[in-house]
């Protein structure tokens, strides 16, 4: 207790180690939400009644700009924008991922979609290093590479040779569109907060995605039920990830995103009846063992802070 009866304010480091900790939890619900919004995805654009790319990406938006709506309405201080022309890019690169990533979802199986979507963690990483000066320990870029070694082996079912085609090019563009936008979340995190951010991802990735909207939609109720639902899984990761960066870098925050692929790896087998192959439960195994040890390992040790000098007259 300090002299005046109040408590003393916890250690700085216990807060940031406690803020850390929640941002990774914060990331590993964000993985689970990305895969179950991908598995969907999969599912309402192969089977049955099927909604097309752009139109899946449009109910996405909608709902995520209804639920933010609710949102704003219940906490009117939730909304403050401030860095409108970041906010914008953000919306307008981010609908280019949306509608890129359900492109190759349409062409591709969803492992092989989403081993090469789940590039960009890695191209964050690099372009983080020119444009926020952040410099990944050794220890972090290994665990990166152990994390993405883990999602091919899932992915690829123990092989890593991939065919060149419509598909895997829509899905590189994508991740290298999902980096770009990683990087403005983390420069916007500064600023605005992250329901704010996805509020502005959703009004400006709807004009992008409008276009490839056009032609036939279902009717059926069941098509459209799965569809709000991956819109609600969208939101959930979306804001879940923006929030996460407020805390972490965005090295280590990619070694923790190496987790969506095996998230979808898992709830595909579950949802879409996909096998789970030994080469997969492998993967599972690496993947998580990297997400560890850049746990433990990738940050940099603080610098120990120097203790004040005495007063004068202090008996110390």
């Amino acid at each position: 207790m300090s002299e005046g009866g109040g408590r003393r304010p916890a250690p700085t480091s216990h807060r940031g180690a406690g803020t850390k900790f929640r941002a990774r939890l914060l990331l590993l619900a964000s993985a689970a939400s990305f895969g179950l919004m991908a598995v969907l995805a999969r599912l309402l654009s192969t089977r049955g009644e099927t909604f097309s790319a752009g139109q899946l990406t449009v109910v996405r938006f909608v709902v995520g700009a209804a639920v933010s709506l609710v949102a704003f309405r219940v906490r009117p201080g939730l909304y403050r924008p401030h860095n409108r022309r970041l906010l914008w890019t953000r919306g307008v690169s981010g609908g280019i991922v949306v509608v890129l990533y359900f492109l190759a979802l349409q062409r591709i199986p969803a492992g092989e979609a989403g081993m090469l979507y789940n590039l960009f963690p890695v191209i964050a990483t690099a372009l983080s290093i020119r444009t926020f000066g952040e410099r990944p320990t050794i220890h972090l870029l290994l665990a990166l590479v152990l994390a993405t070694a883990g999602v091919a082996l899932v992915l690829g079912n123990g092989s890593l040779r991939l065919g060149l085609g419509a598909g895997e090019a829509l899905a590189v563009g994508a991740a290298v569109f999902a980096a770009l936008s990683a990087v403005v979340i983390r420069a916007m995190r500064a600023t605005d907060n992250a329901a704010t951010i996805f509020f502005y991802f959703s009004l400006g990735g709807l004009p992008v995605a409008l276009p490839f909207a056009l032609g036939r939609w279902p009717t059926a109720p069941g098509p459209w039920a799965i569809a709000v639902v991956m819109g609600l899984a969208a939101y959930s990761a979306q804001v879940l990830m923006t929030e996460a960066y407020g805390a972490l870098s965005v090295g280590e925050a990619a070694v923790w995103l190496q987790l969506t692929p095996l998230a979808q790896y898992l709830l595909a087998a579950v949802l879409l009846g996909e096998r789970v192959s030994a080469a997969g439960g492998l993967g599972m195994l690496v993947g998580v063992a990297g997400v560890a040890y850049g746990t433990v390992l990738g940050h940099r040790p603080r610098t120990a802070v120097p203790a004040p000098a005495p007063h004068p007259g202090d008996p110390r």
